[in-house]
């Protein structure tokens, strides 16, 4: 689709994504790249990363990638602190990075509830705190008069109650309140704006693929005020707005982009297909080297 943007309104400005490899956070980052920003891609997996630099490279966006963990303080720190070395300042941090399966509550265990709020809730407050210095107005390679902008996505899970995601949902509740928090003490202090994108179910995305599959999604759709799914490019746009100056005085909102689907009744998942999906999941995880004590 055709950006409603001007292809230069984030000209000359640096963003820094974690899980900007892939999924949502891959399409962010083209876009961001697209309408004029370098971007900065903090991940994980080398393979991914690599990928994904690659991508934006083929369209001359300036782009580089660093291995990191956004649960650990040291990776964040090293992480931004390359990212300005590189590119000569911060404008924009994303932090996109967040863990998830379906499982029922009375199968998680307090490791893998633990998992969850360490990538999602810790992980973003860890890159937020890091990234202080370099947003603040006066920060290295800021101007004097003006601060950067923080985007952290979130869910809508939390705002009725979730089936089979109670990690996540009490994870996500926890990120909107430190967009709030944060938007309200380093506005006022040093001009950063902190908002928060709320995805629903996003079609071509693991969160569906894996979370989702067709006979839970099949019940879905007839209960979404728009009857279908929504696109990786509409979290884009909205990162876009918001970032931009089009979005300058928009501090501390979480914006829902799910066509409505939040303000529905939450419908009964199919318990033994959540159960199936989430030995698989475990599956895979051990395929991978994760102990079964963290799922």
């Amino acid at each position: 689709m055709e950006s409603p943007f001007k292809g230069d309104i984030l000209k000359g400005k640096v963003a820094l994504l974690t899980g900007g490899g892939s999924g949502i956070g891959f399409e962010i980052s083209l876009q961001l790249g697209k309408h004029g920003a370098s971007i900065a891609i903090m991940g994980r997996r080398r393979n991914v990363l690599d990928s994904a630099v690659a991508s934006l490279h083929s369209l001359g966006i300036p782009a580089i990638g660093f291995e990191g963990d956004v649960r650990k303080r040291e990776d964040a720190m090293r992480v931004l602190e390359s990212t300005v070395k590189h590119f000569g300042r911060l404008d924009i941090l994303v932090n996109a990075a967040a863990g998830n399966f379906l499982v029922p509550a009375e199968d998680l265990s307090p490791n893998g509830f633990r998992t969850v709020i360490d990538i999602d809730s810790v992980g973003t407050f860890t890159m937020c705190h890091e990234a202080l210095k370099y947003l603040k107005k006066g920060g290295p390679g800021r101007e004097p008069s003006s601060g950067g902008t923080i985007i952290n996505i979130s869910a809508t899970l939390h705002y009725t109650a979730s089936w089979y995601q109670i990690h996540v949902s009490a994870a996500k509740a926890a990120v909107d309140s430190i967009t709030r928090s944060l938007a309200l003490e380093w506005g006022t202090d040093y001009d950063i704006r902190v908002n928060g994108i709320a995805p629903g179910p996003i079609d071509d995305t693991a969160g569906v693929s894996k979370l989702a599959p067709e006979e839970i999604m099949s019940k879905e759709r007839q209960n979404m005020p728009l009857f279908k799914l929504g696109e990786k490019w509409d979290i884009a746009m909205a990162t876009i707005y918001l970032v931009s100056d089009a979005g300058k005085y928009v501090n501390g909102t979480t914006l829902v982009v799910d066509g409505g689907l939040w303000l529905s009744k939450p419908r009964s998942l199919p318990k033994e297909a959540v159960k199936k999906l989430s030995r698989a999941v475990e599956k895979r995880s051990r395929d991978v080297g994760i102990p079964k004590s963290k799922l």
